[in-house]
């Protein structure tokens, strides 16, 4: 089995075709499942960003590999098929691993070297684990991702060239001013209450907004949040900011009073139309100022039309993506690729290890048969034999047994770690008539082990 990846990001298609494919967050279970479902794939993840779709999967089959998750993207998403082609990457074994590595330490984000796209990961994940569709390689390889992604922020300056994007996006609303300068006393509304709307609201919290109202469709979620902004200790709290939860049907009332407006939600239509932003900017008689509004959304959740209405000042994916620079500190960003590159190399060199595991547990486990069923026969030949003399007998041809395959299979698994090493464990197999099944059933006992070692860890 081999690991594949199809996706499309804001580097390889136009933000209209990303809102178009873009899945919801319901559909992302049934994709998984369907993957697993189809042929060529055994175990399946997705990482669906506001600036990416990647279906992983674990195939047996290039081309239908290929050809199957494509297909799938597109019946789960909002686009045709035909339409996503000319936008899909396909990144197969080392450089579907390069790849993940890469976007893991923020350097295929918007802005790179930002840190939010490890708990998009961490959350990708854990959403293949519940679905039960991550095995040991999807495992093996999104826990690594997630741990090369804090090394190259630990050991570099990558984070600091980089910035998440709400705060790339208050600094285009802002402009060329300060950030702090600029949020300092307004009022703000955040829609949503989901990952990407919590840390738009402790964002303004800790540039200094003077008010904010969170509004969800789960009011609830929205009063957790708020919680969160006000509790002792929180950026919130220290500033004296005044935070309250809003019902969705609100929102028309808190735009007109609101300075800035963040807006994130899984919505599959517009939450916010161009007439509710011009009503809200016409009823602004006694005020000067316009309304700045940040569109975190994929699909969008405000209307593009905002852009052409008078005192809107609207920051969008589109915007973003048109402002975004690429080039932070060139020397961390060279030390991040450094370390991807190696931990690409290791990664490599434990999965081609782990692949020959089976085979070297099932050839002991014969050598163990043999032993027995010898000690057996001799048993029925020396009967007078006592229990001591048995036991030392046993001992000793264990030893030689053990003695004989020590060399063999420390040397197999070197080898079998290097590049080209995988036809190994068929040699062993061959050499030593051990049973394919066998092999298989070791392999099997131990995905299982991995997935309930997963699943412990998720619930510890």
């Amino acid at each position: 089995m081999s690991l594949l990846v199809v996706g499309l990001s804001h580097r390889s298609a136009p933000v209209s075709v990303l809102e178009r494919a873009a899945l919801r967050p319901e559909a992302r279970g049934k994709l998984l499942q369907d993957a697993v479902s189809a042929e060529p794939a055994t175990e399946s993840a997705v990482l669906a960003t506001c600036n990416r779709i990647e279906l992983y999967a674990d195939v047996d089959k290039f081309h239908a590999g290929v050809a199957e998750l494509s297909t799938l993207l597109a019946r789960h998403g909002g686009a045709a098929l035909e339409e996503l082609t000319p936008y899909l990457y396909v990144h197969y074994e080392d450089r579907a691993v390069h790849h993940l590595f890469s976007v893991a330490c923020g350097l295929d984000s918007m802005v790179i070297g930002e840190g939010q796209i490890l708990g998009q990961i961490k959350d990708a994940l854990a959403v293949a684990q519940e679905q039960h569709t991550a095995g040991r390689l999807l495992n093996d390889l999104f826990q690594q991702a997630l741990r090369v992604g804090k090394r190259a922020h630990s050991e570099t300056g990558i984070d600091k060239a980089g910035q998440s994007l709400v705060t790339f996006g208050l600094e285009q609303l802002a402009r060329s001013a300060d950030v702090e300068s600029w949020a300092a006393g307004k009022r703000a509304l955040v829609i949503g209450a989901g990952s990407m709307s919590s840390l738009a609201a402790t964002t303004l919290a800790r540039v200094g907004v003077a008010e904010l109202a969170v509004a969800n469709r789960t009011v609830e979620r929205a009063e957790r949040l708020v919680g969160i902004l006000t509790e002792p200790g929180a950026p919130g709290a220290a500033r004296g900011l005044t935070a309250r939860a809003v019902p969705m049907d609100a929102v028309g009332a808190e735009l007109a009073q609101a300075d800035v407006v963040v807006s994130c939600t899984g919505a599959a239509g517009l939450v916010l139309g161009a007439d509710a932003v011009a009503a809200a900017l016409a009823g602004r008689a006694d005020r000067t100022d316009g309304l700045a509004l940040l569109d975190l959304a994929m699909p969008r959740d405000i209307d593009a039309a905002v852009h052409r209405i008078d005192g809107a000042h609207l920051v969008d994916i589109e915007t973003l993506a048109d402002a975004s620079a690429d080039a932070p500190m060139a020397a961390d960003v060279d030390k991040v690729r450094g370390i991807v590159s190696d931990e690409v190399a290791a990664f490599g060199a434990a999965q081609r290890a782990a692949h020959i595991t089976p085979t070297v547990v099932a050839l002991r486990t014969m050598a163990a048969d043999v032993v027995t069923s010898e000690i057996a026969r001799l048993d029925g030949r020396l009967p007078d034999l006592d229990d001591k003399q048995r036991a030392e007998i046993t001992q000793t041809v264990r030893r030689v047994v053990d003695k004989l395959l020590h060399a063999p299979t420390v040397r197999v698994k070197q080898l079998a770690s290097e590049p080209g090493g995988a036809g190994y464990a068929d040699a062993l197999r061959e050499l030593f008539d051990l049973d394919p099944e066998t092999v298989a059933a070791v392999s099997r006992a131990d995905t299982r082990a991995d997935r309930h070692d997963a699943a412990r860890e998720r619930t510890s």
